[in-house]
């Protein structure tokens, strides 16, 4: 086997090989309680047949400084429980990094009141943290913090949305344009030419959350770059509560009918329960994300296609590129594209966030 010396490298080269996580590997470099004989046997058996010395973790176990770490994301709420999953991916993270002496600090928002992020993001200002992790949902909001963390030097990741252009780390996520993009290119094969598309934004602050926007850009742009005659139809349901989510729909199908509607969220679970309630079968439906609302609805046939993008392994990676980078020093790659993931009821019992 190839021999590897490099600390960051190595690491998590050992981890790889035996199918375990770093905090595993370090707790048997250092001998601590937690990992049975036979992974301790595994886990030895490799960092001899790699000749690993672990230096940068003894110079880390060696000093007093402790890192904390920060994470600011939506909080999960009643309408969506969709930041449940990169919460977890976050929760995960944590256990295995705190035993090298980082503390992370959960903070939190409410994605329908931009208020509450300028809340937390001063809270994050006044505490000493040597890296964020963060979901910049508003943007001129987002802006403001990233360009402050920024003078201060502090190491941001992005995750779930990206803003082009500004002092991050890196970004995780999924490449939003092309989401919409690849939607627009289902929407072609259930509904060719000359049928008609509903595209529904469910969010109170819709023209602050670009990342919906960019996945509409994707979306509108599949059909003026392929010559689709589908005509395509717009709104906007800032009032996210469900009464009011049931009247807009009740105005715009008596308006027209749409042989598909496309919904820019994890949303899609309120059009889903309006459809059953009113015995809609005849409309092809579109959203996003892997929760439990969202494929009741797709194994009932309700929803027809979910395009998912691994939530809970961007909170994991967002903060792992963290401690990569500060702790072992690592490169970190600076755009970390998710896979966009097409999920029907044929499959899902095969997929994870």
């Amino acid at each position: 086997m190839e021999k590897n010396n490099s600390g960051a490298t190595g690491v998590k080269e050992i981890a790889r090989l035996a199918n375990v996580s770093i905090g595993t590997v370090d707790r048997v470099l250092n001998n601590r309680v937690g990992v049975s004989e036979k992974t301790k046997a595994k886990i030895l058996k490799i960092i001899e047949e790699l000749n690993y010395q672990p230096n940068i973790f003894a110079r880390r176990l060696a000093s007093k400084k402790k890192l904390r770490f920060a994470t600011l994301i939506p909080q999960v709420s009643a309408e969506t429980k969709y930041w449940e999953a990169p919460l977890n991916g976050i929760l995960q993270a944590a256990a295995e990094i705190k035993d090298f002496g980082i503390e992370v600090a959960p903070f939190f928002f409410d994605q329908n009141d931009k208020a509450t992020f300028n809340e937390s993001a001063v809270k994050i200002r006044a505490g000493e943290f040597d890296g964020i992790l963060m979901a910049p949902m508003f943007e001129e909001e987002s802006i403001a913090f990233i360009e402050d963390c920024k003078e201060k030097k502090i190491p941001l990741v992005f995750i779930n949305s990206d803003i082009p252009g500004h002092s991050n780390l890196c970004y995780i996520g999924p490449n939003l344009y092309q989401s919409g993009y690849l939607a627009a290119h289902i929407v072609n094969y259930l509904s060719p030419a000359n049928k008609k598309t509903l595209v529904v934004n469910i969010s109170k602050e819709i023209d602050l959350h670009h990342h919906l926007l960019r996945k509409e850009e994707g979306f509108r742009n599949y059909f003026e770059q392929n010559g689709n005659t589908n005509k395509l139809t717009k709104i906007d349901i800032q009032e996210t509560g469900y009464a009011h989510i049931q009247q807009k729909l009740n105005e715009q199908l008596a308006k027209d009918k749409y042989d598909v509607v496309f919904v820019t969220n994890s949303r899609v679970s309120t059009v889903a329960r309006y459809f059953e309630e009113n015995k809609i079968k005849d409309i092809k439906l579109i959203g996003y994300d892997f929760l439990e609302d969202n494929i009741n609805y797709l194994k009932n046939k309700t929803i027809d296609f979910l395009i998912c993008q691994k939530p809970q392994e961007q909170g994991y990676r967002g903060l792992m590129s963290l401690y990569y980078h500060l702790v072992l020093h690592s490169n970190i790659e600076k755009e970390q594209f998710m896979p966009i993931d097409i999920i029907t009821k044929e499959n899902y019992l095969y997929y994870s966030n």
